[in-house]
């Protein structure tokens, strides 16, 4: 019989896939489906990466490759963050991954011992607890609440969780699944609590590139903070290359030795061909990405006005990322439901209009007593975005009609 290893009780996994499946099995019985709920792109890879990546293959670029990675793409991403990010690096400081998600487990894998703590955020993206857990870390969660404009960090409860055991904080600043970012305060009062209490800081900045208004910052241009920070990068976003897998590590060289040599023991290197595709994608024009980032922002101003005009709902307006976190508690309470998953099921079933909801990015945490749901418009068209949550608009209020009807019918009685 065979007996599977004992630590995979401790690894967690991306349920927003599960939805995805449950999704995919409704649409197969002729239902029509409103996919808000898997932050894929909708859109076609730039055909400067596309046919850089064909003539790598012509050019026999099919073998293995410098498990870093090939030294041009270092050299042009280390280029790219220096230009946006006001950084020194060089491509030492870089190594190439089968995407972003791989640098996670390579950060715990190269620094986290059993039992170090580690601060990361929830709600947030699934695979940072399971990374954590999975690898013999404490995996120490905190939150958001929501400020004025969008959701903003309780930076006095983030310090009363540091102990003599937390070692490392991840920052994931255009968040998801909320769509924050931190301000200049927030970025210098984690800056600080990682200089003072000695943190590395994983710096997921998958969404860095992925704005609408204002210019995107890293808290690794920081001072201080490149020696202490190492930054997840990824071509998913940014290129519409969810599928393609590439993203790279950025960091301190001693930390980018110990990731190089991981990627000798999992995959040996990156795909070679794609690396040069990227390389293309990124010396060319940059009219493709600010077409697609045109599209995105009328997705999102669509959703949020839509989503805002319902009773009980209330949605910030990013001005990052494709996510949006609406508080519906009102809107479900009006609507007698206490639990997510009903809820979900119920709009999903009676409108096709799918989505994921808090629970699908970390336990729920002690206190919490707002519902959350997130839509990721991403992967859905503006006709497709306005016909589905229309629909789920209508089912709100329907319900909401229905139960007044049923309260004034017993007041008259």
């Amino acid at each position: 019989m065979v007996r599977i290893a004992d630590r995979i009780k401790l690894l967690g996994t991306e349920t927003a896939f599960a939805v995805s499946a449950e999704a995919a099995a409704f649409a197969a019985k002729g239902n029509k489906i409103y996919p808000f709920h898997l932050g894929d792109l909708n859109f076609s890879t730039p055909s400067s990466v596309v046919e850089g990546s064909m003539k790598a293959i012509r050019d026999g670029k099919t073998g293995y490759c410098p498990t870093a990675g090939i030294p041009k793409l270092r050299e042009v991403i280390a280029a790219d963050i220096n230009a946006a990010r006001g950084t020194n690096y060089t491509m030492d400081n870089v190594a190439i991954q089968p995407g972003g998600k791989p640098v996670i487990t390579k950060f715990f894998l190269a620094l986290m011992n059993p039992g170090d703590e580690v601060l990361y955020p929830n709600p947030g993206y699934p695979i940072y607890e399971s990374q954590i857990e999975f690898n013999g870390g404490i995996a120490v969660p905190y939150s958001y609440s929501e400020g004025k404009e969008n959701f903003i960090l309780d930076l006095d409860a983030i310090e009363k969780k540091i102990t003599s055991r937390t070692r490392f904080f991840i920052l994931n600043n255009l968040h998801n699944p909320t769509g924050a970012e931190c301000s200049p305060e927030e970025h210098g009062a984690i800056a600080n609590l990682a200089k003072k209490h000695n943190l590395i800081v994983l710096s997921d900045e998958a969404y860095f590139d992925m704005r609408y208004e204002g210019l995107s910052k890293s808290i690794a241009s920081l001072p201080g903070m490149a020696e202490r920070t190492l930054i997840l990068y990824t071509f998913s976003k940014k290129f519409a290359m969810t599928g393609w897998r590439l993203g790279a590590a950025i960091g301190p060289k001693e930390i980018i030795d110990v990731i190089a040599k991981l990627n000798v023991n999992n995959e040996s290197c990156s795909n070679h061909f794609i690396q040069y595709g990227a390389i293309e994608g990124m010396a060319a024009s940059e009219k493709k990405e600010k077409d697609m980032l045109g599209v995105l922002k009328k997705r999102r101003d669509v959703a949020v006005d839509i989503l805002n005009s319902i009773p009980g709902v209330h949605c910030y307006r990013p001005h990052a990322t494709f996510y949006l976190y609406p508080n519906v508690t009102e809107a479900m309470k009006m609507n007698g439901y206490d639990n997510y998953e009903t809820f979900r099921k119920d709009v999903l079933h009676n409108t096709g209009v799918s989505f994921c909801t808090r629970q699908h990015f970390g336990k729920v945490l002690p206190g919490e007593k707002n519902f959350y749901i997130r839509f990721a418009y991403s992967g859905i068209d503006e006709k497709e975005i306005r016909e589905g949550l229309e629909k789920f608009k209508k089912f709100m209020s329907r319900n909401m009609t229905n139960k007044q009807n049923v309260k004034e019918k017993s007041a008259i009685a």
